[in-house]
C-alpha cells in the first residue's frame, strides 16, 4: 500500500488503488445536435451478478455499533489517538488539534453496480478510451473497479456527507451526491455487520474509536438505495445508452443460446445417423 500524503483540512488528501487495468466496453452511437454519452464497463453483464460469497456471508443489515456513541473527553481523545498510533505500521498517524478536533486518515473502499458519469475530456485532449476529444458535448461513464479505494486525510469535524462529496470530487464524478451512502462494515463472531453511516456523523471518530484494524471497521461507498433502482434519477442520455448496452447484451445471450443449442442437435443427428436400428 503506497502512502498518502498529509494535507490540510480542507482540501484532503487521498491515495487511490486501482485492483484491474482498464476495461473497454460499449460506445454509443453519435447522434447529430444531442448529448451523448461514451460508455465503458469493467462488468461482464449489465446486470450485477450475485456472488457466492454474498449468498452465503451471514450479513447483519443496519446492526445498531455502540461505539460511535461514546462521549469522549479531551483526555480520552488524546488516550485513543496515542493508542491508535501505536497499533498502525505506516505514516497514517492521527494528530490532535489545540481547539480539541483530531485529524487523521480513513479508507473508502467503492461497492458500486451502476457506473458513475465524469465530466466530458477537454478539446484537444483524450477522453477514458484514448481516443481524441472532439468539439460534441459529451459525458463519460464508466463502472469502477470493484477493488477500488481510497485514503482520504480528514478532520473528526468532517461529516460522512461531506466524506462522499470529496470522494466523488477526487474522482471527478458529476453524479449528484445525494445517489451515494457511506456504510461501515464489521466482522464480529464470524458475522458481517453492515450499517448505513448518516450524514452528520463523523467517520474518523468511527475510526478512532475502533482502531485501525480494518476487520472491525471499514467505510463503503455504495449507491444510496434497498430497493429497486430508482430510473427516473438518471439524464435521458444515460437511460438512452443503457436501453443499448442492454438490446446488444439481449443479443450475444440469444447468439449464445442459438450456438448451444445447434450444437446439441448436431449432436444428436450424429448420434441418430450412426445408430442401428434395433
Amino acid at each position: 500500500m503506497t502512502n498518502a500524503a498529509s494535507s490540510s483540512e480542507k482540501t484532503p488528501s487521498f491515495e487511490m488503488t486501482w485492483g484491474s487495468s482498464t476495461s473497454s466496453g460499449y460506445c454509443s452511437e453519435e447522434e447529430p445536435d444531442s448529448e451523448f454519452e461514451q460508455y465503458f464497463t469493467a462488468r461482464t453483464s449489465f446486470f450485477p451478478k450475485t456472488r457466492k460469497d454474498n449468498v452465503t456471508a451471514n450479513v447483519k443489515q443496519d446492526e445498531q455499533i455502540e461505539w460511535g456513541k461514546q462521549e469522549l473527553s479531551t483526555a480520552d481523545i488524546q488516550q485513543k489517538v496515542k493508542e491508535y498510533n501505536a497499533q498502525i505500521n505506516s505514516n497514517l498517524f492521527m494528530n490532535t488539534n489545540k481547539d480539541g478536533s483530531y485529524t487523521g486518515f480513513i479508507k473508502v473502499q467503492f461497492k458500486l453496480a451502476r457506473p458513475v458519469s465524469v465530466p466530458p475530456p477537454k478539446k484537444g485532449g483524450h477522453d477514458a478510451g484514448g481516443r481524441k476529444a472532439t468539439g460534441v458535448k459529451r459525458r463519460t461513464s464508466f463502472y469502477l473497479p470493484k477493488d477500488a479505494s481510497k485514503h482520504l486525510h480528514i478532520s473528526s469535524r468532517t461529516s460522512a456527507r461531506e466524506v462522499i462529496e470529496v470522494l466523488l470530487k477526487k474522482f471527478t464524478v458529476v453524479d449528484n451526491p445525494g445517489k451515494f451512502a457511506l456504510f461501515e462494515r464489521s466482522e464480529r463472531h464470524d458475522q458481517v455487520y453492515v450499517r448505513k453511516v448518516s450524514d452528520n456523523e463523523s467517520p474518523l471518530r468511527l475510526r478512532l474509536c475502533t482502531g485501525p484494524n480494518e476487520k472491525v471497521l471499514s467505510f463503503v461507498l455504495k449507491e444510496n438505495e434497498t430497493g429497486e433502482v430508482n430510473w427516473h434519477a438518471f439524464s435521458m442520455p444515460e437511460l438512452k445508452n443503457f436501453v443499448r448496452m442492454l438490446q446488444r447484451e439481449e443479443e450475444e445471450h440469444v447468439k449464445q443460446i442459438v450456438k448451444r443449442y445447434a450444437l446439441a442437435r448436431a449432436r444428436m443427428q450424429e448420434a441418430l445417423a450412426g445408430s442401428t436400428p434395433g
